[in-house]
């Protein structure tokens, strides 16, 4: 009977016209009396929201009545411009008091009666913008490759002899105007099934609106579909679960990479597997193990199943994409790097052995180069380089500096081997980032004596209670990545090393820090149950690092014709903790504006989230890969020029005059030193 006097009312309401004008899209129309707001939305394009297909069950397509009447222009009850309240929206309200804000209406039953302004709310809009807190970072648009669909499907009679599926292919065009859709076996297998049981109502769920990769019986709410957003890098895998219907990543987790006990570096690892065979098959095995337990610990966190995930992006340096993909990286360790594929590639989540929905699809991005990879990939459509007319650096840290340098008019590329010392590996007392590493470093000019921080504890070491402090984190273990940076820049600033990154001996005598150590000096931070000594040969491993990186940098700018940078961002888990400053006395980066340095954080990991919540990522950041220009380091014949000028600290010839507005550096020192033996040694001079 109720829907007998809606129909009515319908009827009755069809004569005339209305105008609708939808915010933000201000868009507007002129419909007959009693066309529904949503049918109006999708004539005008408006960005409004709907799974059910206009039934009053999804409850995505809600919208704001603001104000009516054009021609008086005073605001009005939405009761005198649009129907009343029906029967769905009522018990829509009543079943889903949380979802529902009082005020508003379901625009598949709200329907014109005058001229009305609608307000779609972010919630309510297809592509809403997610924000992603912190700086420099943008909104990410929510357009994910998988949509729901809820259809009625005809069910079958002796008269029409047509397939289950057909008829699925039937309702989705007439009531979504999908076509041209595909259907694999392995969803064919469960489609009857969930047909009957669903009373011939499923939802089904698209990828790419051509592909059905799920089905369930009946309709299936929002917040009920996820995807895992990955980053595996070298060191440690990374991963973030978001919710496909508001773009809301609801857990985050990461595991080291088990492929470290194979070796310790990316180059190691290559060379493990020439030296092993088989070797790069248990390497695939061990990072896919892993990532199948952080998806079951960030999935159970969310108190999701991790069948509910039928999506996943993956970004990761050229080995550690050959390797999670089956393929043999033993060609990226020679010239001339060849990838097996520098292309994007979608694969079956299964054929990656991950134990997830049976259907799930995974993403991998583009690579750029032999040794610049699909993380770098990531980083580029975090950060927009290409969307600057400034010169912008980014530099993704790691045992694998990968580096981009350009601006709207030209990108270049290129990757330098910088080896493990940032991560705290090779160095005497380095560890990585964990509880009880000394982290932060600042050494008096005058004593010489230094004082740190280290992670778990928000003391310094000077400052009463340190001691109590650090015991509960376990004591002083180490020293990680960010503290050999400091420590080895507060040295040079305070003048324990000069400009060579030699350790000056002649302090010894009066200065209890720095001490004799074999046929050099060594510098002493920490005298506890573990001795944390700065070495001579630790400077020399950041010296090596730090300065395969600029020459890497140097490369770039003279492929470019240019020299200086306007931006610099450091991306990956170590940039994300070094202070910038510091960075630059070593002369890590360029001489730049200390306020455009700026970390980037995992800004690979944040391109991954992108490509999974805005499908329009995809091709955008594949055309982008194409037209950057490579330049390869070890072919180069200037990198080792570049190389041995940058071993000097900051830089033996490169003036730094920004830098120098900030930090009072040190005047080079002439290079001699007190051997512990006693005595100067100098240079011998030439004779002529």
């Amino acid at each position: 009977m109720a829907d007998e006097l809606e129909l009515a009312q319908a009827s009755a309401l069809m004569e005339g016209e209305a105008q609708v004008v939808f915010t933000p899209s201000g868009r507007r129309g002129r419909f007959p009396v009693g066309t529904p707001l949503l049918q109006a939305a999708r004539q005008l394009g408006v960005d409004i929201d709907s799974v059910c297909g206009g039934r009053g069950i999804c409850g995505r397509c809600q919208v704001e009545c603001m104000e009516g009447d054009f021609s008086k222009h005073r605001i009005v009850s939405s009761s005198d411009h649009l129907s009343p309240f029906s029967e769905p929206e009522e018990r829509y309200r009543q079943r889903r008091r949380k979802q529902w804000v009082d005020g508003r209406r379901l625009s598949c039953h709200a329907r014109l009666l005058g001229d009305v302004v609608i307000d779609v709310p972010p919630e309510s809009q297809v592509h809403r913008q997610v924000v992603r807190k912190g700086a420099d970072y943008t909104d990410i648009e929510l357009d994910p490759v998988v949509r729901l669909y809820y259809v009625e499907v005809q069910e079958p009679d002796m008269h029409d002899p047509s397939g289950d599926l057909r008829r699925v292919y039937q309702a989705l065009e007439y009531e979504w105007r999908l076509e041209n859709l595909r259907c694999d076996l392995r969803l064919l297998q469960d489609l009857q099934i969930a047909l009957r049981e669903g009373d011939w109502k499923i939802t089904v769920a698209i990828h790419g609106d051509e592909q059905l990769i799920a089905v369930w019986p009946g309709f299936k709410a929002a917040g009920t579909m996820f995807g895992i957003a990955v980053d595996v890098g070298s060191t440690t895998i990374a991963a973030h679960l978001c919710d496909l219907s508001s773009g809301k990543a609801v857990a985050s987790g990461g595991v080291m990479n088990p492929q470290i006990r194979f070796g310790e570096d990316l180059m190691s690892r290559v060379s493990y597997v020439m030296m092993h065979p088989g070797g790069d098959r248990a390497m695939t095995s061990a990072v896919r193990i892993a990532l199948n337990k952080l998806f079951a610990q960030i999935t159970e966190e969310a108190g999701v199943r991790t069948t509910d995930v039928l999506e996943l992006t993956f970004v990761a340096n050229p080995v550690m994409h050959h390797l999670l993909l089956g393929i043999n990286p033993i060609e990226l360790g020679g010239a001339p790097f060849a990838l097996a594929t520098d292309a994007a590639l979608g694969v079956w989540a299964n054929e990656l052995e991950l134990e997830l929905h049976p259907n799930a699809r995974a993403y991998v991005l583009p690579c750029i180069a032999g040794h610049v990879g699909a993380d770098t990939a990531g980083v580029l459509i975090s950060e927009q380089p290409e969307t600057f007319d400034e010169i912008s650096l980014l530099v993704d840290v790691g045992t694998n500096a990968e580096i981009v340098l350009g601006n709207r008019q030209r990108l270049v590329a290129c990757s330098s081997p910088t080896g493990p010392a940032f991560e705290g590996a090779q160095i005497s007392a380095g560890q990585r980032a964990a509880p009880g590493a000394i982290e932060r470093v600042r050494i008096d000019p005058q004593t010489r004596e230094g004082r740190f921080r280290v992670i778990g504890c928000e003391l310094w070491s000077d400052e009463p209670g340190f001691a109590e402090a650090v015991a509960e984190v376990g004591g002083v273990t180490g020293i990680c990545g960010s503290g050999i940076i400091e420590v080895v820049a507060e040295m040079f600033l305070s003048g324990v090393i000069n400009q060579d990154g030699v350790i000056d001996g002649s302090l010894a005598a009066d200065c209890r820090w720095v001490i004799a150590d074999g046929r050099t000096f060594s510098y002493l931070l920490h005298d506890g149950d573990v001795k944390v000594s700065i070495t001579q040969n630790d400077v020399r491993q950041i010296q090596l690092a730090k300065a395969a990186l600029y020459a890497g940098v140097r490369l770039l700018m003279e492929r470019l014709g240019i020299d200086r940078v306007d931006r610099i961002r450091l991306a990956g888990a170590f940039g994300s903790h070094i202070d910038v400053k510091y960075a630059m006395v070593l002369g890590l980066i360029p001489d730049c504006d200390i306020a455009q340095v700026a970390s980037a954080g995992n800004a690979a990991g944040t391109g991954a989230r992108i490509a999974l919540l805005d499908k329009k990522a995809r091709p955008y950041i594949e055309e982008l890969v194409r037209n950057i220009e490579k330049v390869e380091t070890a072919v180069e014949p200037k990198f080792q020029e570049h190389f041995i000028d940058a071993m000097a600290f900051p830089h033996k010839t490169d003036p730094f005059p920004r830098l120098a507005e900030v930090v009072e550096l040190p005047a080079p020192k002439t290079a001699q030193r007190d051997t512990p033996e006693g005595g100067v040694k100098r240079r011998r001079r030439r004779r002529g």
